[in-house]
């Protein structure tokens, strides 16, 4: 066995990089991981929940405590794998590392070397019984899963009914009955398929021509309610139906004309099918954060009647007939997508009257189910977050269903609920894959020409135009493809160990004390993720497959026809725990007792490891105080790369692309540390783990965020940290403050990064420029500087947020009114990592706000240099400027360029209110210009072509000193290189007198 003062692998080192490049490209892989098994949100990635796991349950051959036989056995099984192992420990570490950065690898996950090697790796270290990790919080299980893969023993609870129904397949079905399940699996699937579709065919018929329509394009629809028009609404963010090169398909409107002023019943959009030669032939869609442009005469229909008039059609998902089966409202089939035979490719028409038919046939059969055969549970309360359906009428879960989809799912779960239990839960799992992407909620691909699924964020917003796929048709979200991704996945499982599941509340563990080898878990962070809210779409249909099942059940409240949500620990104050809000007090004391419980059941010689990838330092506080409450102390810190840098939530925020993997122990004694011994030694430590990460690739909010880990290692030794007054100093407090036991411990990790970060873009003496210093720039610079260097990112370069999404992707544009407006260009990051930033090294926010940065609704936007035009040069613009300077050689071309800043008797003004300051002295001399308002100006006049009032400028600043230069390459290295910015700077540094 290990010693228990003996360091674990993940203590020391790590293969981040390695194990980074595996973890983030994992996201792609399809067709038989786990991932695809079913759905669950911010899932971490295999790769590094098994190269952390090896980490932590393997010693370090280089500890002097380390056992001769595990070094001994270690050398023998890693001469299988290729290589170069020396005669050192330390070589023996190293070789170590590069098998668990190799095997992090997906496509090497399941060969039979390497798993040989890494269980028998595991059994050297553990000689006696295999080690149970422990996972609490275990959703998509990719942690036990990783463990069985590594030969331990896994306990795996979740207090999500929907999280334990993936967990027991994927750990335990799937693992006891092997790969013949999967072909059983096809076989039962393929009877389903051949009965459902025997009883469902008039729901589908095919075209008169042989066409197999495989995609209904539908909007929702509106009435205008100008009183000269009535004309029906088709809501649709774009009117493309095909964005290929080759073949580019799309709609134009043919709105009629009013024959009779008097007579509104005339007015209506018709369409028509054509090629556009260019993309601005096509039509711009009918809807914008809810508000509805009609296509006849112009008006805009408000978000608020939009609404109202979707909330009478309990969503506007249904097509809306007469008692002859005649439509007169409700969803439009705007285009059907089809197959021809014989045919290659896609094929468009337009709807018919006949298309129509099936679906009235469909309303009428499913008026005859009985009552609870559809799902009428209710939606979650208004306010909730990432859930705006319930506005516009939808507020039970079958609303968000139209009704073929209804009675197409209503069939396969009566006939699934006849199969055996374990092919029924694989088939229950293929039954939420279809309905994931037959729903009112889907959108189509214009690209991809295929469905998308619901979840594209996690959240459920409103879809104004969506897709429906016949759900035996040859294209991508029919049942089929469903279930022969689960298929694939019990295919190529490579072990045969199953685990322990169980419906558990991390609070209230029920496995006894000392119980766990590794303690491992990814807890929820705040509100990020409303994960009981959002699988209730998956339960109310998986309840109805498997009725009566131990698992889909509340087993707090047998009344609750819903997941559980009163004991989730998830920060959501529109509901109750106990009598009181669930807010962030009420979350931050629930993760500390779940920590609590962490440890208890931790054996002392035991290793724990929780990740976390919060992007405000409130969540780290809220995290990092409840491990310390918790009986934790942090013995290291990897952050590793999971996350898609191309993702939709990356690219609208500030988002982390690093998960940070935090190696704790349990605190063993309660000693207290002394503050000025914590203080002296946190700037080195931060400066040696800042240097290693970037060696690393590492870089921006990732690697700030990454030196948190490092700065607890020191903190979080002792149960308490006192200054010489034995003044507690607590993890979090008032940045503001100036004494430690007010301020926090954590102010001062940010006041260190920052320095280490200035020191490096800007030289020592901005680093040390919180109440000035001579020859330091000013606020401004600073703080450009520690943006940009905040944003880039781990996965390159840092890209301008505005051009990242595609205008005429409806699955890539904000839904309603209440959805963020897309942010306007520039760079933009989460006001309190600014904030921290920007204090602690004496730059004022609100002395900025207007001139070079503009803050709104929690997030800060570096302004962009264009947009700074007016501001540096007037209302006569550089062209103006550059004349005068081109005249004006001599002299201070900052009289030219900024006259008006001479007079500083009044503070600038922005958006008509006059701005906040720290006294009217002060303010005066932020009114001069500063070298960043000069550097600015002189991209300005690059990018006008003014290139003798340019030379001009640059002769002046050349002669006036160093600090213009300085500024201007360090912004040239901070900016992307396919920015404008960067374009400008470069150009401009080319014309600088040598």
């Amino acid at each position: 066995m290990i010693p228990k003062e003996c360091k674990r692998l993940a203590e020391v080192d790590f293969p981040i990089a390695v194990v980074s490049a595996h973890a983030a490209r994992e996201k792609s892989i399809r067709h038989g991981h786990p991932s695809t098994l079913h759905l669950w949100w911010a899932r971490r990635p295999l790769a590094a929940c098994r190269a952390v796991l090896l980490g932590l349950l393997l010693p370090d051959p280089a500890d002097p405590l380390c056992p001769a036989e595990f070094k001994t056995k270690a050398r023998e099984l890693l001469r299988k794998v290729p290589g170069r192992l020396g005669n050192t420990d330390l070589d023996l570490r190293n070789a170590l590392l590069k098998f668990i950065g190799d095997f992090a690898n997906w496509e090497l996950s399941s060969h039979a070397t390497y798993l040989e090697v890494g269980r028998g790796l595991v059994k050297a270290a553990h000689p006696g019984e295999p080690p149970l990790v422990v996972d609490p919080f275990a959703g998509g299980g990719s942690i036990p899963l990783e463990a069985l893969r590594l030969g331990c023993e896994a306990f795996a609870s979740d207090l999500n009914p929907v999280a334990c129904l993936i967990l027991k397949v994927m750990l335990e079905d799937i693992p006891r009955h092997g790969p013949q399940l999967a072909e059983e699996l096809r076989r039962v699937g393929a009877q389903i398929k051949s009965a459902a579709e025997r009883e469902l065919a008039q729901y589908y018929p095919p075209d008169p021509d042989g066409a197999r329509p495989i995609a209904y394009l539908w909007a929702r629809t509106v009435r205008c309610e100008s009183p000269q028009c009535g004309a029906e609404i088709p809501l649709a963010r774009s009117f493309w139906l095909c964005k290929k090169a080759d073949r580019k398909r799309a709609l134009r409107l043919l709105p009629s004309a009013r024959s009779d002023r008097s007579d509104r019943s005339d007015r209506s959009v018709r369409f028509e099918l054509f090629t556009p030669a260019h993309d601005d032939e096509v039509p711009p869609g009918t809807v914008s954060r809810a508000n509805a442009t009609c296509p006849c005469c112009g008006v805009v229909l408000p978000a608020a009647r939009v609404r109202a008039q979707l909330a009478a059609q309990r969503g506007g998902a249904d097509v809306m007939f007469d008692e002859r089966g005649r439509r007169i409202g409700g969803a439009r089939l705007l285009a059907v997508v089809t197959l021809k035979p014989g045919e290659p490719g896609r094929h468009y028409r337009l709807a018919t009257d006949r298309d129509y038919e099936p679906v009235w046939l469909a309303q009428q059969a499913v008026a005859q189910l009985p009552p609870g055969t559809v799902p009428d549970e209710p939606l979650p309360p208004v306010g909730t977050l990432g859930f705006r359906v319930q506005r516009y009428g939808m507020l039970q879960w079958g609303d968000l269903f139209t009704a073929r989809q209804k009675l197409a799912l209503v069939r396969l779960s009566s006939l699934l609920r006849k199969s055996t239990e374990n092919l029924a839960e694989c088939g229950a799992a293929a039954l939420s894959r279809l309905a994931d992407k037959n729903a009112s909620l889907a959108v189509w691909n214009q690209i991809g020409e295929k469905i998308e699924h619901v979840f594209g964020r996690q959240a459920l917003p409103i879809v104004w135009d969506y897709a429906e796929v016949p759900i035996f048709s040859e294209s991508t979200g029919n049942f089929l493809s469903g279930l022969e991704l689960v298929a694939k996945v019990v295919e190529i499982w490579p072990f045969s160990s199953a685990g322990q599941i169980q419906v558990a509340d991390a609070t209230k563990h029920p496995l006894p004390d000392d119980a766990a080898g590794v303690w491992f878990t990814d807890p929820p962070y705040y509100d990020a993720v409303p994960y009981a809210d959002l699988s209730d779409f998956f339960f109310v249909w998986l309840k109805r497959t498997l009725p009566g099942h131990p698992l889909l059940r509340d087993p707090f409240d047998p009344a609750n026809p819903l997941t559980p949500k009163t004991r989730e620990a998830v920060q959501d104050e529109v509901k109750q725990a106990d009598g009181r809000p669930k807010d962030r007090a009420w979350f931050e004391e629930t993760m500390a007792r779940a920590f609590a419980e962490g440890r208890r059941v931790l054996k002392d010689d035991g290793v724990g490891c929780v990740v976390f990838a919060h992007k405000t330092t409130e969540g780290w506080e809220a995290l990092l105080s409840g491990m310390i409450r918790g009986g934790w102390t942090i013995t290291g810190s990897w952050p590793i790369a999971t996350e898609r840098p191309g993702r939709l939530r990356s690219q609208e925020s500030a988002a982390l692309a690093t998960s940070v993997h935090l190696i704790c122990r349990p605190r063993t004694e309660d000693a207290v540390g002394d503050w000025s011994a914590v203080s002296r030694e946190l700037p080195q430590r931060v400066r040696d783990w800042m240097e290693r990460l970037e060696r690393e690739g590492v870089r921006g909010a990732d690697l700030v965020f990454a030196c948190i880990g490092p700065a607890l290692e020191i903190y979080s030794r002792y149960a308490k940290v006192v200054d010489a007054e034995d003044r507690e100093i607590p993890l979090g407090g008032d940045p503001e403050a100036r004494e430690p036991h007010r301020r926090g411990f954590l102010a001062y990790v940010w006041e260190v990064v920052g320095r280490i970060a200035l020191e490096q873009v800007l030289g020592s003496a901005e680093a040390r420029a919180t109440n000035g210093v001579a020859g330091a720039l000013e606020e401004d610079a600073r703080l450009t500087a520690l943006f940009l260097w905040a944003l880039e990112t781990t996965a390159g370069d840092l890209t301008d947020q505005t051009d990242q999404a595609d205008p005429t992707d409806p699955t890539d544009q904000p839904e309603d009114d209440d959805t963020p407006a897309r942010p306007a260009r520039g760079f933009s990051l989460v006001f309190d990592v600014v904030r921290r930033f920007a204090q602690p090294l004496g730059i004022h926010l609100p002395d900025w706000e207007g001139r070079i940065i503009e803050t709104e609704k929690g997030v800060v936007r570096l302004l962009p240099v264009h947009d700074r035009a007016e501001q540096l040069f007037g209302k006569d613009g550089a062209q103006a400027i550059a004349s005068r300077l081109e005249r004006e050689t001599q002299g201070d071309a900052q009289l030219v360029l900024f006259p008006d800043r001479q007079d500083a008797a009044v503070a600038p003004m922005v958006r008509g209110r006059r701005r906040r300051s720290r006294g009217e002295e002060a303010v005066a001399a932020q009114r001069a210009a500063t070298t960043l308002d000069r550097v600015h100006a002189a991209m300005l006049l690059q990018a006008s072509g003014k290139s003798n009032a340019l030379r001009a400028m640059l002769k002046a600043e050349h002669e006036r000193g160093p600090e213009f230069l300085r500024l201007a390459n360090a912004l040239s290295a901070l900016y992307p290189r396919d920015s404008e910015e960067k374009r400008l700077l470069d150009a401009m540094l080319l014309a600088m007198p040598r």
